[in-house]
């Protein structure tokens, strides 16, 4: 069974989880009329059940922070009964899911009112009531705010910045922000990072993109899900207003439809298939991340679907601020999602209060009541470690693979690939990090790397992978995606270089020969019997990834190489 990488929470599970966690999709009968709320004229609950309970929602505007004229959208959400005069910080949001129709798709609401994306944020962590402020500001192109939209680029990055700044300004701000996201308006949380803005001190950020190229290609061969990216956002962007929309926001929102060249824009620029292209240098996250200190509370999945763990390690190697994360075993979710049968879906609990502790700490200055691990971290056997910090490791080494070849034909079968086995460990192992494969090509075609964890009776479970171009220059060298994954006593490391065999790419199969020598693998080693644990059960995901992604019997052959000890 193949899975299709959801291009930023848009076609398949992952986009029914936002619409699940949204709330529900069609007014009830007998709502009551709702009032698009102005700046001066707050609405409520009690007027429009499409606002929080215990919250008052104003709307506004306010120009970008570049010179594109593009005008940006605001859904402001407050205590309901601030006093007046009184501040609090900001919690920010800044993305593309925010429109009054619904986040992916017409909802068919009967009356406007703020999105509901973040409802679980709102009544999970007690916002209000614990003296918040929520501000859900619309990128430019989507929702009440006009303009071109940008994928991350120059101009949503200045989105960003304008938003930080205004939320900070505002008379009933007390000048902190922090932002918070899943998926892509987590991404914008990171670029909030990047822009080293002083008003922002937190940024949480759930399954994000750590860089656009390699969300939507890998080492120049499209994804799938990269392909479909495009056309997913640019039909948000044209998602309607609703009647009772303010008229300024439905001027803005009609951008996009009286402007065919933005949609145009997105879509080709994203065929942009080399890396150094301008297009994806403005949208290199990882690189802009040097030097940024904000302090940063992350997950991620490290078999993710979607927003898959790469340019994670660069991206915390050049973030100087502190760090706190959830990384484990599961795929596009947020930290409190549950199973339909109430199993949450990365394993541990008390997502909000973690969340909200730090908040407190960041925005209030308010010292925790618990001490939280800086790093919770769950591996392939879906026990939770603590660390001070990710990775760590006890050893790295480069190890040496076989020569061999295959034929570039784009399927399995004889002559697609061949395989390098290791000496079964003695002990427990834990691969960690960013694994890095290099090696010397002859031919051109398209290259896999598969890593297995290999069991004595045959099974093997593929648990990293990732694909590049051999390109006739004579060596290839691919970082595979962030890893977490112990290999048991008695099982091996299977290293499989071949042609792409997975419908997660858009690959074109060349036909050639290739042939591969002096191949090294760079592991990253550490040992579980060093583990401090904390709390969490395993993730549900997990066994379903190892269903979906284990072979019965991988083909044997004596071992040429061992895998680094943990330990001499």
């Amino acid at each position: 069974m193949k899975k299709i990488p959801l291009a930023v929470a848009a076609t398949t599970t992952a986009a029914v989880t936002v619409l699940a966690l949204a709330g529900t999709h069609i007014a009830p009968a007998g709502a009551a009329q709702s009032t698009a709320a102005a700046a001066d004229d707050a609405v409520t609950h009690q007027d429009n059940e499409r606002v929080p309970k215990g919250a008052a929602w104003t709307q506004h505007y306010f120009p970008s922070s570049d010179a594109s004229g593009a005008d940006l959208h605001a859904d402001v959400l407050l205590p309901e009964d601030l006093p007046q005069g009184k501040k609090v910080p900001v919690i920010l949001s800044v993305g593309s899911y925010f429109g009054h129709s619904g986040e992916l798709t017409d909802e068919k609401w009967k009356t406007t009112g703020p999105s509901g994306r973040f409802k679980d944020l709102v009544e999970g962590g007690d916002l209000f009531q614990r003296g918040y402020a929520l501000v859900q500001v619309d990128l430019r192109g989507f929702g009440g705010s006009s303009g071109c939209l940008d994928y991350m680029g120059k101009g949503e990055q200045a989105d960003v910045k304008a938003a930080i700044d205004w939320a900070a300004e505002q008379p009933w701000s007390t000048g902190k922000v922090g932002m918070y996201g899943k998926s892509y308006d987590a991404t914008t949380a990171l670029v909030g990072n990047n822009l080293d803005q002083d008003a922002l001190k937190a940024v949480v950020a759930q399954e994000p993109v750590w860089d656009m190229y390699r969300l939507t290609r890998s080492n120049r061969i499209p994804k799938l899900g990269g392909v479909l990216a495009p056309n997913t956002y640019n039909q948000i962007a044209q998602l309607p207003p609703l009647p009772d929309d303010q008229k300024r926001y439905k001027k803005n929102n009609q951008y996009e439809l009286k402007h065919p060249e933005c949609a145009a824009y997105n879509t080709d620029h994203n065929l942009k298939a080399d890396p150094e292209d301008p297009y994806w240098r403005q949208r290199d996250l990882a690189e802009q991340a040097k030097g940024s200190d904000t302090p940063l509370f992350f997950t991620q999945g490290f078999i993710e679907s979607n927003t898959t763990p790469e340019a994670m390690q660069e991206y915390l190697a050049g973030h100087k601020g502190t760090e706190r994360a959830w990384l484990g075993q599961w795929d596009h979710v947020r930290g409190n999602s549950r199973t339909e049968d109430g199993r949450l879906e990365m394993g541990r609990p008390n997502w909000f209060t973690e969340v909200m502790s730090f908040y407190d700490q960041q925005l209030k200055g308010t010292d925790p009541t618990t001490a939280y691990p800086a790093f919770a971290i769950q591996d392939s056997t879906g026990t939770w470690r603590s660390q001070d910090t990710w990775p760590e490791s006890d050893r790295s080494a480069d190890v040496p693979l076989r020569d061999g070849s295959y034929v570039d034909k784009g399927e399995p079968g004889d002559s697609a690939s061949f395989l390098t086995w290791s000496e079964p460990v003695e002990r427990d192992v834990r691969v960690t990090g960013t694994p890095r494969i290099r090696m010397d090509t002859e031919g051109s075609g398209n290259v896999m790397v598969k890593l297995y964890d290999a069991a004595p009776d045959g099974s093997a479970v593929m648990f990293d992978q990732q694909v590049a171009m051999a390109d006739g220059s004579g060596s290839v060298a691919v970082d595979l995606k962030s890893t977490d994954w112990r290999l048991k006593a008695g099982h091996s490391l299977a290293v499989e270089i071949g042609t792409v065999q997975d419908g997660a790419w858009i690959d074109t199969p060349t036909g050639d020969r290739i042939t591969v020598s002096d191949a090294h693998l760079h592991l990253s080693v550490d040992d579980p019997a060093d583990d401090k644990a904390t709390e969490g059960e395993r993730s549900p995901y997990l066994d379903t990834y190892l269903k979906m992604y284990t072979k019965k019997e991988l083909p044997t052959q004596a071992p040429s190489f061992t895998v680094p000890a943990a330990r001499d």
